[in-house]
């Protein structure tokens, strides 16, 4: 009954916060703004239609509905109503109350849904509802930072300064998500355009290496901007000892000449990459579950497969006002290995999903993946803009046995790539209403497309935005 109750509690609790300008991840920028004592209520509504020549079923919980870049499990055509193809949907709280000089304290409560069904964003459950079922039976599902929580956007609470920055504890996007918006052609506002971006259509860049880690519990975040110079930094807590499940990120830039540029460092440990259960992980818990022998049994509507590592990641992006038109760029180098610690079967995951069948050896030899994009944004008018841009992902080969070396689809571990290409037009008819139409094509090669059923697809989608 609670599942019902909480998406309508949600629309009435949603977040973005005012926070300083030195602070990378906005708050409401609109000058009629709900605001009142200090306290913001504003909100995103965004639906489209969308039609893909591969794809699969909607979901009702992935944030977005369909699987907008090629997945496994990309089939027949769809044609379909989908949430949030240009930023997500969201409604939120923020407040800025001034305590003494500059300083102020600052909070921000953010609840993503979708609106297509009403349902709170939950990624992870799309996972558990393909358990067990073939990839032309599955229905769209991909792993994701935001687990059905009821402030899955973004909660905390913090200071901050026009003078020496903002600092913030609670659950935050990482400072790599940050730039992976900011230098984006695609991105619009604090998203990268889902249906639009393969940066925004997979969190693998914003993550660093893992789509779990675009948003993080239990974490201090900084920022700053000192005239020229902007820096930031991230640590996420383990709550328990040792380093398992901690996270360090920083970030140093400047700005001059129309240009800005940023250098960024992550490490995550113990790294979760979900994905929904095979029919054999399937029947192996349900023989759990039957056994006599005392043995743990998890429940398959709650239950994932997982890859776990520790990833480290080097990445630098930048961006180029022409006046005219705008150029982005960026790099990330990104590599998987085995963990310090590894997590055991049975792990509590975000959202409280339970991590039933763990893979910690899937890097005995180390996965160095690279990411690179371009683009271009140029605004025709003031009310209207056309965006495109080029993402790609480079994989060597780091199978062992039989496959070491390869360079085929036989394994996932081969080498391989990943190519895509967008373009996307945006008219604003007023600041709280805009219309878009644009398409993405996107592909794999080798072990990047093993055991696909097919390696590519073209993403067409049209669609209204409300902002609040």
């Amino acid at each position: 009954m609670h599942k019902k109750i909480i998406p309508v509690a949600a629309t009435l609790l949603m977040s973005a916060v005012a926070q300083a300008q030195n602070n990378p991840t906005p708050g409401p920028s609109d000058v009629d703004a709900l605001t009142w004592k200090g306290i913001t209520l504003y909100g995103v509504v965004d639906v489209g239609l969308q039609y893909q020549t591969h794809g699969a079923p909607v979901s009702d919980y992935i944030a977005y509905g369909t699987e907008t870049v090629i997945q496994k499990n990309s089939n027949d055509s769809v044609t379909a109503l989908v949430s949030s193809p240009l930023s997500w949907s969201r409604i939120g709280l923020a407040g800025k109350e001034p305590l003494a000089g500059d300083w102020s304290a600052v909070f921000r409560l953010e609840t993503e849904y979708n609106p297509t069904s009403g349902n709170l964003s939950d990624g992870l459950k799309s996972l558990t509802l393909d358990n067990g079922r073939s990839l032309t039976t599955q229905t769209s599902d991909l792993d994701n930072s935001v687990a059905g929580q009821l402030f899955g956007g973004m909660a905390y609470l913090g200071v901050s300064s026009e003078t020496f920055g903002t600092l913030t504890f609670g659950r935050h996007y990482t400072t790599l998500a940050d730039g992976t918006v900011k230098y984006d052609a695609l991105q619009d506002g604090q998203d990268s355009a889902h249906a639009f971006s393969l940066l925004g259509g997979s969190g693998i860049a914003g993550g660093g290496g893992s789509t779990e880690d675009k948003r993080l519990d239990h974490s201090l975040k900084y920022s700053a901007k000192f005239d020229w110079l902007h820096v930031g930094a991230l640590y996420q807590f383990s709550d328990s000892s040792g380093s398992a499940n901690t996270a360090v990120q920083a970030q140093l830039g400047a700005e001059f000449a129309g240009a800005s540029i940023d250098a960024y460092y992550a490490k995550k440990y113990d790294a979760v990459s979900a994905s929904a259960l095979s029919s054999t992980q399937v029947t192996g818990l349900t023989k759990l579950c039957t056994s006599s022998d005392g043995a743990t049994c998890y429940s398959v509507s709650n239950s994932l497969a997982a890859t776990i590592s520790d990833n480290t990641t080097y990445a630098f992006m930048g961006l180029y006002n022409f006046g005219v038109v705008k150029l982005y760029a960026g790099y990330e180098h990104i590599k998987f290995a085995n963990p310090n610690t590894p997590l055991p079967t049975g792990f509590i995951d975000i959202g409280g999903y339970v991590l039933a069948d763990v893979n910690n050896t899937a890097y005995d030899n180390n996965k160095d993946l690279q990411i690179f994009w371009g683009g271009v944004k140029w605004p025709v008018t003031p009310d209207f803009y056309l965006a495109a841009g080029y993402y790609g992902y480079k994989q060597n080969s780091f199978a062992t046995g039989k496959n070491a070396g390869c360079t085929s689809a036989v394994s996932s571990g081969c080498s391989g790539t990943e190519n895509a290409f967008s373009v996307l037009g945006d008219y604003r008819f007023n600041n709280h209403f805009d219309a878009y139409l644009g398409t993405l094509w996107s592909d794999v090669t080798d072990g990047l497309a093993n055991e696909f059923l097919n390696t590519s697809t073209l993403t067409t989608t049209v669609g209204v935005r409300v902002k609040f």
